[in-house]
């Protein structure tokens, strides 16, 4: 069953450095405005640091009213394989500093960058052929041709990847339920309980204040989106959702520049549900071995987290890889992670999640900041949305219904 979630995962990663390149040359050159860039670029990360800050305070809040580690009995859960690998994973080490990570965002090779699915370093190089051909010209015109249309065929590739996702769905649930099975879930009960809480809060509140600054509804934008939502909740992966949710959004519409910019920064720097996540897996990590942080030092840890967390999130299992680093720096003992690390799939399927949406709302309230987000066209895909779901109903059951029962008249 793992295979069929494996090789839908590798359909779409085979799709998102075209489509990302494509889309966004095609929406910076084609407005020719690089100063708006650069304004675009600076408001951008004003709102990840704002919004990043509140996840981490809200993370923070709910890890010390739930207490989830506390009580926890450690030694019914990890096992030396898991204690292991969390040992491997606390000598990995994260970026360090600011300078490594800026450095980290220029890419030697830009094939390279698209092997390894990069995209910070995919938008950097997209940035600079964007400002080129803006100088360039209309001599540039024929290169502008062929990338507008390779942005219309990979939307169309997009498209038919997604015909297998229910497979891939499939697979990947089936993967986790039969590799930890469902009494696994009675230990960590209070764990997956306190996080899926926090998540639900954060987009409940933070989000739903973004949501009404941008003047949308978050209920809409939630209806909008639901289909790279369960795609990154089933497969745990950003990149199973992120083609189908730049599509979406400028459907919604976000002009495809904010689109091409804003979601694959988001990816580096508003990385929402995993800095919840690795706020409270902090307290839980301390908590199960009894050590109490007080205010100061959570506050230190986090700001460390914050850091160190920018820029890997291609690396798998990545906030499990910084919080174990994290602990190791601050002579926390690592059993934690090896606790967390039996559960990852779970945990990570709903920050993975989080993520998406966070970075969907954020494409909406940058072009509200720019006054560029299109209400009228917002609308229509609302109402067409509506008028799918009227005419067939749940998974398309409705029409299902309706043709049998055409085909028992005939």
């Amino acid at each position: 069953m793992r295979a069929f979630a494996l090789i839908f995962l590798r359909m779409v990663k085979m799709i998102i450095a075209p489509l990302l390149f494509a889309t966004l040359v095609t929406g910076i050159a084609g407005h020719g405005d690089i100063k708006k860039l650069g304004k675009i670029g600076i408001k951008t990360i004003i709102y990840f640091e704002i919004v990043t800050t509140l996840a981490l305070i809200l993370g923070l809040t709910m890890g010390n009213i739930f207490n989830p580690g506390k009580g926890f009995v450690s030694g019914t859960v990890a096992n030396p394989e898991l204690l292991k690998e969390a040992g491997l994973m606390a000598v990995t080490t994260p970026h360090t500093s600011i300078a490594e990570m800026i450095v980290n965002v220029f890419p030697t090779s830009i094939i390279q960058a698209m092997s390894e699915g990069n995209l910070l370093q995919i938008v950097v190089f997209s940035i600079f052929v964007a400002i080129a051909i803006c100088a360039v010209g209309k001599k540039a015109q024929p290169v502008m041709d062929v990338l507008n249309s390779v942005s219309q065929i990979m939307f169309k590739v997009t498209e038919y990847v997604m015909y297998f996702a229910p497979l891939g769905i499939f697979g990947a649930i089936a993967s986790t339920v039969g590799m930890n099975g469902l009494s696994i879930l009675k230990n960590y009960a209070k764990i997956i309980f306190s996080l899926y809480t926090a998540l639900a809060l954060f987009v409940l509140l933070v989000l739903f204040i973004a949501c009404k600054y941008a003047r949308i509804s978050l209920r809409n934008l939630l209806k909008a989106i639901q289909e790279p939502a369960i795609l990154a909740f089933s497969t745990a992966s950003s990149e199973a959702a992120f083609p189908k949710a730049m599509e979406i959004m400028q459907k919604f519409g976000v002009p495809s520049n904010i689109v091409g910019f804003v979601m694959p920064t988001g990816y580096t720097f508003n990385l929402d549900g995993s800095t919840l996540y690795l706020a409270m897996a902090v307290i839980f990590s301390s908590q199960i071995c009894g050590i109490n942080l007080d205010l100061n030092q959570q506050i230190i840890m986090m700001l460390a987290l914050m850091l160190t967390s920018k820029g890997i999130a291609g690396v798998p299992r990545v906030s499990l890889v910084v919080l174990a680093g994290t602990l190791a720096s601050f002579n926390i003992p690592i059993i934690g992670v090896a606790i967390l690390l039996g559960i990852d799939q779970i945990l990570d399927m709903g920050r993975t999640t989080v993520n998406l949406i966070g970075n969907c709302v954020a494409t909406v309230v940058i072009a509200r900041w720019e006054k560029v987000f299109d209400y009228d066209k917002m609308k229509l895909f609302i109402e067409e949305i509506d008028a799918e779901n009227s005419e067939f109903g749940f998974w398309g059951l409705k029409k299902i219904c309706s043709s049998n029962k055409n085909e028992t008249e005939e």
